[in-house]
């Protein structure tokens, strides 16, 4: 399987209304045909007024073949990107291989953080080996629902997806985690491999099946 995370920053204020169409006509028109939606949620910290959503395939000939046929559906070139398109100044694609594949939290109802790290050159894979084996240490605090190597997009990076019930969970969480010395241990050897760290808070929208 292969995921792939598309990132539209629109104009100020009109990510909320991207996020409709795309939840009003989109998901009426593609539903699960073209690419399995995973996530579609809309930025709240760090860089703002984007959405982003997270799609499965079976394989990179797949998501070739049904990106084809998305584009050639009628409806959605005449519903939904007339709607859609004025409101998307910039595209980013990320295809992403799963380290830890994707996990539907037990409850609904959280804010999301997506944090995505470059390595340096070559380090990716080891940098992933490690934080996957740390993974048991850092969960005593929160839930991770996925993490990736990215293959497309951006390379040398690793990104992973945590679920919190608010922001003050998150801040608790993490730091507990910062004290517990077997993360500390972590960060001193995977912190060598890491040249960029980043992370971004994400709100589900009404559509996404992640909420």
């Amino acid at each position: 399987m292969v995921y792939e995370l598309r990132t539209y920053t629109t104009p100020a204020n009109k990510a909320p209304l991207l996020g409709q169409y795309s939840g009003e006509i989109a998901r009426p028109i593609r539903g699960d045909n073209y690419g399995k939606l995973e996530g579609y949620w809309i930025t709240d910290i760090g860089p703002l007024n984007r959405v982003m959503h997270l799609w499965s395939y079976d394989d990179l000939n797949h998501r070739q073949k049904l990106r084809a046929e998305l584009g050639r559906n009628e409806r959605w070139q005449t519903e939904y990107l007339p709607k859609a398109g004025p409101l998307i100044l910039r595209q980013d694609v990320r295809l992403l291989d799963a380290v830890r594949p994707l996990t539907k939290p037990e409850k609904e109802g959280n804010i999301y953080e997506y944090r995505y790290y470059r390595c340096k050159t070559g380090k990716a894979t080891p940098f992933a080996k490690l934080l996957n084996e740390a993974m048991p240490v850092r969960e005593k605090y929160s839930k991770n629902i996925g993490m990736f190597i990215t293959i497309a997009g951006q390379p040398n990076e690793v990104s992973h997806i945590w679920v919190y019930e608010s922001l003050n969970q998150r801040a608790e969480a993490r730091a507990a985690a910062l004290a517990d010395p077997d993360w500390q241990a972590f960060l001193a050897e995977g912190s060598q491999m890491v040249e960029e760290m980043d992370t971004l808070i994400m709100l589900p929208t009404a559509a996404s099946p992640l909420k």
